[in-house]
């Protein structure tokens, strides 16, 4: 992970340093200098040459981007005088994901993502403002504690953004939220938003559903071949042979992908879309010349073959039909109950908590046999699927007519005459009901405690009809933590212009991608393989713009994500896929949590004899291990808030082991949560 650090204040001393509380000059660990004084900015951690980009018109103005960013020098010096005059969309519209930081003069401009996957986070600091793309070393830098409030409202309610607002697990660091820019005047912040907001008060013009799917075909094409046209990484020369061990065993033993460039190969439709993008573009898919056959590797495609649970067979086989094709080389990548979820918790300390944190080991097996640039299909769902609430979008633009189809499969999937009833009701009341008392609505369902929720498919619609609901770890939180969620809720309804200013659905919808985006990240960070990238075209600016252009009408459809992916394929040249390519399957998923938590159960039960989230005063120990032991047992409990407490016990773990700091030059104490988890009952009113 790379993150840049600024500050300024009258009192900073030193060279490309600041001074510290105590007169020292600190300076982050690893780190390379991209500018210097006086507000300097720093580039941490492993970034490969070519991600590392500095454009300079003089002195005092420049623009650094990081990451794999498709424009051309002269692209960034044109985005950069843009920038000089204000229009920062200029900065977010190349191919690629990156960061891009603006200085002319003494203003500073940081510009996150659409999709929340490359954060910005600042924070109060000598006067003036430190900011980086990762929370934990301004927690560092400040030695900021725990807040308590955030913990708890990501448990409660992690899909509602005015519950999280712009807090981070640590207090005093704050989020940009996507699609916002941090403008720096001499330290003084600001946050604004590039992207345009769609009018509540006038539907948007009709667009043209073949021109927005070859918008989205387009902006795919363009983000596949930026990372395709990027130079070719090579990972450390293997040092040499072990008796017994061919190559590919060796890379796999030390950590080490394999040179080139490869994709996942799942057998759905998100990651067997960029496969087959990836390996017939025009270029050279593989590795450089001189290394393998000088004329070119085929693209690795690797797929997880899960021995422990079925149900995934059908993908297999079309995985297997998919490799089939010659540009691809396959590898298929077993697993046994060793990398099911839960069962392997060991691993590095993240910048945030997430889910994915019990699933990391799982990622890592079938990632270890990865490419040194690995493409994955995350994120597609969120930026081409409909979320349920939508439905209430159409209706407010009096386009009941589109309901039909989608209502008419759920009716199939339930059985039940009543359910078009149910759930045109549930729209056309999520369609008349302000933001507001969403909110309000939503913090008095936590404060007494109302989670009960109708089962299915059409449960889970109806459940997702409104602004926001209960995260499903909520139930298992104390009064106090839910109180404290709640009061945070009802706080957010009360600041001037409150509202997101967008339909329920389109804001439900980011709201989601969001939450994508930041599991996504936790995820990279804990199966993080030395050397090696990875690439998710689908959360790439120009791609979410492309997805959030496509019509209501259409993204609402039933099968719509695979309808769309067949069609760019198609325009891309890709035909002749197998059948049932795009079939939804969840189960799978359900299935090995729950195997994996009939596995691990009596070491879950014994990280939660003393959880520190119950010295946090967010939950009873007691409770936890009693629906752990039921979950085990097959009850049907929400395993999603399950796996959301045991990652959060698990971060705070990680967090609280840890020694050290990310900055050099500062006194030993200078790192987060000093003082560690005091067990009080009044912690939570620090989130406040």
């Amino acid at each position: 992970m790379g993150w840049s650090s600024a500050a300024a204040g009258a009192d900073r001393i030193g060279s490309a340093g600041a001074t510290g509380y105590d007169g020292e000059t600190v300076q982050p660990v690893g780190s390379q200098l991209l500018w210097s004084d006086p507000d300097p900015l720093w580039a941490v951690g492993d970034w490969r040459p070519d991600e590392v980009r500095l454009v300079q018109a003089d002195a005092q103005t420049r623009v650094a981007v990081l990451g794999t960013c498709g424009a051309s020098d002269e692209q960034l010096r044109i985005g950069l005088f843009a920038a000089r005059g204000g229009a920062l969309r200029h900065l977010t519209a190349w191919p690629g994901s990156y960061t891009a930081v603006v200085q002319v003069g003494r203003r500073i401009t940081v510009c996150g993502d659409l999709a929340g996957a490359r954060p910005v986070f600042h924070t109060p600091w000598a006067g003036g403002t430190a900011y980086a793309t990762a929370a934990l070393p301004l927690a560092d830098l400040v030695e900021a504690n725990l807040d308590f409030g955030h913990l708890a409202a990501l448990l409660a309610a992690p899909d509602v953004p005015a519950a999280l607002a712009d807090s981070t697990p640590y207090e005093g660091v704050r989020r940009i939220p996507p699609g916002h820019a941090l403008i720096l005047r001499a330290g003084a912040r600001e946050v604004a938003g590039y992207e345009p907001v769609a009018s509540l008060a006038v539907a948007a013009p009709p667009a043209d559903p073949d021109s927005a799917v070859d918008a989205v075909r387009d902006a795919l094409v363009e983000a596949v071949r930026a990372r395709l046209s990027a130079p070719r990484h090579v990972p450390d020369i293997d040092p040499g042979p072990v008796p017994g061990m061919g190559p590919a065993e060796r890379r796999a033993a030390r950590g080490m992908p394999v040179p080139g460039i490869g994709a996942d190969l799942s057998g759905g439709p998100a990651s067997g879309t960029l496969a087959l993008l990836a390996a017939g573009l025009p270029g050279n898919p593989g590795t450089l010349l001189g290394h393998g056959t000088g004329a070119g590797e085929r693209l690795l495609a690797v797929t997880f073959n899960d021995l422990a649970v079925g149900g995934r067979e059908a993908e297999l086989e079309r995985a297997g039909t998919l490799a089939a094709n010659p540009r691809l080389h396959h590898v298929v990548v077993t697993g046994g109950e060793d990398v099911l979820p839960y069962v392997d918790l060991d691993g590095p300390l993240t910048d945030e908590p997430g889910p994915s944190l019990v699933t990391a080991a799982r990622h890592r097996a079938r990632l270890a046999a990865g490419s040194a640039d690995h493409f994955t299909g995350y994120g597609a769902r969120q930026v081409l699927d409909a979320h349920p609430a939508r439905l209430a979008d159409l209706l407010m633009d009096r386009k009941r007519r589109h309901l039909v189809r989608p209502v008419a499969a759920l009716t199939r999937a339930d059985g039940s005459v009543l359910v078009p009833a149910r759930v045109y009701g549930a729209a056309r009341r999520l369609a008349r009901t302000p933001y507001r008392s969403g909110l309000e609505g939503l913090a008095d369902r936590l404060l007494h405690r109302r989670f009960d929720e109708p089962a299915g498919a059409v449960g889970a619609s109806l459940a997702a009809l409104t602004w926001g609901g209960p995260g499903p770890a909520a139930r298992w939180l104390t009064g106090e933590a839910l109180a404290e969620v709640s009061v945070r809720l009802q706080g957010a309804t009360t600041r001037p212009g409150a509202g997101p200013g967008q339909r329920p659905g389109d804001h439900r919808a980011r709201a989601a991608l969001a939450r994508c985006a930041a599991d996504l990240r936790v995820l990279e960070q804990a199966a993080e393989i030395r050397s090696q990238r990875l690439h998710t075209p689908f959360l790439d600016n120009q791609v979410v713009r492309a997805c959030r252009a496509l019509p209501e009408a259409l993204r609402v459809q039933p099968g719509a994500r695979a309808a769309i992916l067949r069609t760019v394929l198609e325009g891309a040249g890709v035909g002749e896929l197998p059948p049932g390519w795009g079939a939804p399957s969840h189960a799978p998923a359900a299935v090995a949590a729950r195997a994996g938590l009939r596995v691990a159960v009596d070491g879950l039960i014994d990280l939660f004899a003393t959880p520190l989230l119950a010295e946090a005063g967010l939950v009873e120990a007691r409770v936890v291990r009693k629906a752990l032991r039921a979950a085990a047992q097959g009850e049907p409990l929400p395993l999603d808030g399950l796996a959301d407490l045991v990652a959060l016990e698990m971060w705070l773990r990680r967090l609280l082991a840890r020694r050290g700091t990310c900055w050099t030059g500062t006194p030993a104490r200078a790192r987060a949560v000093p003082a560690g988890i005091a067990p009080q009952r009044d912690a939570l009113a620090s989130g406040s």
